[in-house]
């Protein structure tokens, strides 16, 4: 896996259906800034504007396709004048006809250059046009055989960083009494736990003070489920990143999300620390009462 080049600017290019949206997608997942459908002429612009909004070593990328039509004829000029400063990769994303063909059929959506006539003249007259550009590409991806996953897998390769390509987990610690989180991947009950609330010099705590985190974590019951929980969640985690995943979002719950959740959700994120994933812990309702 190549490191990624502090300030790199990245094009992406290529045939229609041939997954310039997945690499897209996968660039902004891997901390690039990322701008879709750029006519070249205002690549100076963009570099410009996110140099100043976010400083000249923010990651970009780019998508420029024959639907810029013929701001298309402008690129290999900005990218030799417009981009000074910034090391250029240019991406073409290929594959071949009849499998162009059949994506297109089933995203059930004209060819931009089909004019009228049958896909697979547009898809020739799309070659045509970018016959230069994919011999002059610094990386050339054949996506023919590769899935979603797979190509994935290649852009990370080409462009990501052990700190972006590894899994992100985020546990939240809520109260039930104000919902269950919608976007969780997995949800924990923590009320099978004594509650400090009910102890009168730890009721005005938090489980983030040490007091608290002690009394719940010395539970009967508490070791032994975060013996078995985070070892689980390992095992998740690592078929999440198999299946191209980097997000995890892990929901740990008490009645109010002030005491048991907020300390157990503290634990689990440092063991999963322990176990060399990237984790932290928000405390959603932590102060709501």
């Amino acid at each position: 896996m190549s490191e990624t080049v502090p300030g790199q600017l990245v094009i992406v290019s290529g045939m229609t259906g041939a997954g310039r949206s997945t690499a897209a997608k996968e660039l902004e997942d891997l901390g690039f800034f990322v701008v879709d459908n750029l006519p070249p002429s205002l690549l100076p612009d963009v570099v410009r504007l996110v140099d100043e909004s976010h400083g000249p070593m923010q990651p970009v990328a780019v998508v420029v396709d024959v639907r810029s039509g013929s701001f298309f004829q402008g690129l290999r000029s900005a990218i030799a004048h417009g981009v000074a400063g910034r090391d250029t990769t240019l991406v073409f994303l290929d594959a071949r006809d009849d499998v162009l063909v059949r994506r297109q059929e089933a995203a059930r959506r004209p060819h931009p250059l089909q004019e009228g006539g049958r896909l697979l003249d547009g898809l020739v007259r799309e070659r045509v046009v970018l016959g230069d550009l994919r011999s002059e590409a610094d990386l050339v991806i054949d996506t023919s055989d590769l899935n979603v996953h797979q190509l994935t897998d290649r852009i990370a390769e080409a462009f990501g960083t052990s700190e972006t390509t590894g899994l992100r987990v985020t546990v939240i610690s809520f109260g039930f009494k104000y919902g269950i989180p919608i976007d969780a991947d997995y949800v924990a009950d923590m009320r099978f736990l004594p509650n400090p609330h009910w102890v009168p010099e730890l009721r005005p705590r938090t489980g983030q003070d040490a007091e608290v985190s002690s009394y719940v974590l010395d539970r009967p019951g508490a070791a032994e489920f975060l013996d078995a929980y985070v070892p689980l969640l390992g095992v998740v985690a690592e078929g999440y990143l198999r299946e191209g995943k980097r997000f995890m979002r892990v929901a740990i719950g008490c009645t109010g999300g002030k005491h048991r959740s907020v300390a157990m959700s503290e634990e689990i994120t440092q063991r999963l620390r322990e176990r060399g994933f990237t984790a932290r812990a928000l405390h959603r309702d932590l102060g709501r009462e």
